[in-house]
């Protein structure tokens, strides 16, 4: 008997403990919940901030489009060939915004070989078109479908719902984006205006940065100075490529050089991706 009441007592004491247990873990979670809802409302700011800036370069990039596609259906190549690269960086700046849409993204801004051929339109179309094939015949259809698409891009932006996760991601995606094809040349294979793209992901990503950094330094100032550190370094390489307003065509640098920017994104993507550390718990 005095087994069976001790058997007893252990088993009311184990069932306290796992209620306990469970408990804890349901005000864990609470405590979770209210820490990213107090950090999503004090960055509601940089949201609506952030919303402004994407839209703002939408809209450029709206305007950019039709200045570039009216030059490929007047068919004048030089034209065309002079607007393309800055035309695109006001696309790569928003691009976390931009990429929301998954099914315009690559319909505005597939290389080759990304999409079965038959759906190959865009920017990248029209681009093997004036400096591979040297002509703008054939291709004022890519022209006005680019046009429309990127007009209901525009349209649908106003949907997006601006978090400060898609910022954190956004930032990071935008130089992960420059170290695997911008860096390497893949993305403007034809007329080798990479540096343009390059330029535009780093501005973007900046831009969440500098809208975040205050938050950023009330967590951790070391890191919020190691990043502007870096972003100052990658923007002195780029600065020796600038010629004429522009940016020296990807060809024209050494390997030296391409290594060195190379190393330089990927110095300042090891502190950026410690930028989420602003939705967490104090």
């Amino acid at each position: 008997m005095k087994f069976l009441k001790v058997s007893g007592i252990l088993l009311v004491s184990s069932s306290l403990l796992f209620g306990c247990s469970n408990t804890d873990k349901s005000t864990s979670a609470e405590k979770v919940k209210e820490t990213k809802k107090a950090s999503s409302e004090a960055l509601k700011g940089v949201t609506d901030d952030y919303r402004t800036y994407a839209l703002g370069e939408i809209e450029a990039f709206v305007k950019a489009t039709e200045e570039f596609t009216t030059a490929v259906k007047n068919g004048d190549i030089h034209k065309a060939k002079e607007l393309y690269g800055t035309s695109r960086m006001h696309y790569e700046r928003a691009e976390p915004i931009a990429e929301v849409f998954g099914d315009l993204d690559p319909k505005i801004d597939a290389r080759e070989g990304d999409v079965p051929e038959a759906e190959w339109t865009g920017y990248h179309r029209i681009e093997k078109g004036l400096w591979v094939d040297n002509t703008t015949k054939g291709y004022e259809q890519y022209a006005d479908q680019l046009m429309k698409d990127v007009n209901l891009l525009r349209a649908k932006v106003d949907t997006v719902e601006v978090t400060p996760e898609l910022l954190i991601t956004g930032a990071v995606d935008l130089l992960n984006e420059v170290s695997t094809s911008k860096v390497t040349g893949e993305e403007d294979r034809y007329s080798h205006t990479d540096l343009y793209d390059f330029a535009a992901n780093v501005e973007g990503a900046e831009k969440i940065y500098q809208l975040l950094n205050p938050a950023l330094k009330k967590k951790d100032v070391e890191i919020s100075n190691d990043i502007q550190s870096k972003f100052a370094d990658v923007y002195n390489l780029l600065n020796k490529h600038k010629t004429n307003g522009g940016y020296k065509s990807y060809t024209d640098l050494s390997q030296a050089e391409v290594k060195e920017l190379s190393q330089a994104i990927d110095a300042l993507a090891e502190p950026l991706s410690q930028i989420g550390i602003v939705t967490e718990a104090s």
